[in-house]
């Protein structure tokens, strides 16, 4: 019985996606757009007129389906750009409306300069056009998740809308629906399927905004605390006895970089702290000193497990956590569940680095081949 409720309540849930974000009927015309691309160049359909086929793809950043389709979005314009295929991809979410617990699984969010961060890094072949400012597009288009893709011929109708093949594991791909509709066309045959269902990261609306905003404001509600650390206890958090991956900081109200840096590393601990992650932060301090270090955890509003030394003797502190750190704040490490080191800077940190190693350790049960994808060389 529960599950023909709910079954009858995700059928109900789709059906008021599309009547409120209906997609483009197969046999419409290519609405019209003007977007900027991470290029700095505007965009528009009739740039595309003399390609026989026009493939759109509405992908993101954030969302872990669409990450795992970037190299077959690539190999997809790389087999048919000479059969007369221009491929584009336009990223349709707002970035004000994705809460930080939708970003567990990825470095950036879906802002326009994080495009370019992600495209530069994933080397991508093909436009990456911005429509989150607007949505006009994504609106008259009506992607229902990201990846999904729409395909026209040379007079602009749209021949097929849906899933690029059958499974976001590439592993497990039976049936690859997109490249069967792009072969039909190039044939000059009619495309046999012509609608399939999509699966990914639902579109992220501007109707979204006020629930991501509830979330960082609940977030910034939550208490800050602060713990004395002994040397022991900095030899045990050292030691990582935990199961979850660990990112450790230690920093100083005095230090600016230390400060300048905090509010990333807040960031990344609420991007990821449904998952088998923690961070935990060291105020080098002196104990005295106590009331400046809450004051600042509290302006930050850093709800993770923050730390003080508990001893005026710094060095010996210092020592009891790493030995060979013998230099100054900020301090940073990630540390895999047993000790081993995966990551360590004296000074500040690239963030994207850190989230990328973070990213690639963390155990993917719920969504096998993700922290592969991170693990793996860029192409």
């Amino acid at each position: 019985m529960y599950r023909l409720y709910l079954a009858a309540f995700i059928s109900l849930t789709a059906a008021f996606a599309q009547a409120e974000h209906p997609t483009l009927a197969v046999g419409s015309p290519a609405p019209g757009f003007s977007l900027q691309g991470i290029d700095g160049k505007n965009h528009d359909l009739g740039e595309y007129a003399a390609s026989p086929i026009l493939a759109i793809v509405f992908t993101c950043n954030h969302c872990p389906t669409a990450q795992l389709y970037e190299s077959r979005i690539k190999k997809l314009d790389e087999d048919y750009r000479a059969k007369g295929v221009k491929l584009i991809a336009i990223e349709p979410n707002d970035p004000s409306a994705i809460r930080l617990d939708e970003l567990g699984y990825t470095d950036v969010s879906d802002s326009f300069e994080e495009m370019k961060v992600r495209a530069a890094y994933r080397h991508f072949n093909f436009p990456y056009l911005y429509d989150g400012a607007t949505q006009s597009v994504s609106n008259a288009y009506g992607p229902k998740a990201t990846p999904h893709i729409f395909i026209f011929d040379k007079q602009r109708i749209l021949r097929y809308e849906g899933h690029i093949d059958n499974s976001q594991r590439e592993s497990l791909v039976k049936t690859q629906e997109a490249r069967n509709a792009l072969d039909a066309l190039v044939a000059g045959q009619p495309v046999a399927v012509a609608h399939t269902p999509v699966f990914g990261c639902s579109t992220k609306w501007k109707s979204k905004i006020s629930t991501a905003a509830q979330e960082l404001a609940k977030i910034e509600a939550e208490p800050v605390k602060v713990e004395a650390a002994s040397a022991a206890d900095l030899k045990a958090l050292r030691a990582n006895g935990s199961d979850k991956v660990l990112l450790v900081n230690f920093w100083a109200t005095w230090c600016g970089p230390c400060v300048s840096e905090f509010r990333d590393l807040e960031t990344t601990w609420r991007m990821f702290r449904h998952r088998d992650f923690d961070l935990v932060t060291i105020s080098t301090n002196l104990p005295d000193e106590r009331a400046g270090v809450v004051k600042e955890l509290e302006k930050q509003h850093a709800s993770s497990r923050n730390l003080q030394f508990a001893s005026e003797d710094t060095y010996a502190m210092q020592a009891a956590f790493d030995a060979k750190w013998e230099s100054g704040v900020p301090f940073t490490m990630v540390i895999a569940p047993g000790g081993k080191v995966l990551y360590q800077k004296e000074g500040e940190v690239d963030i994207l680095e850190v989230r990328r190693i973070i990213l690639a350790h963390l155990p993917d049960q719920s969504y096998v081949g993700h922290s592969a994808y991170w693990a793996s060389k860029t192409d």
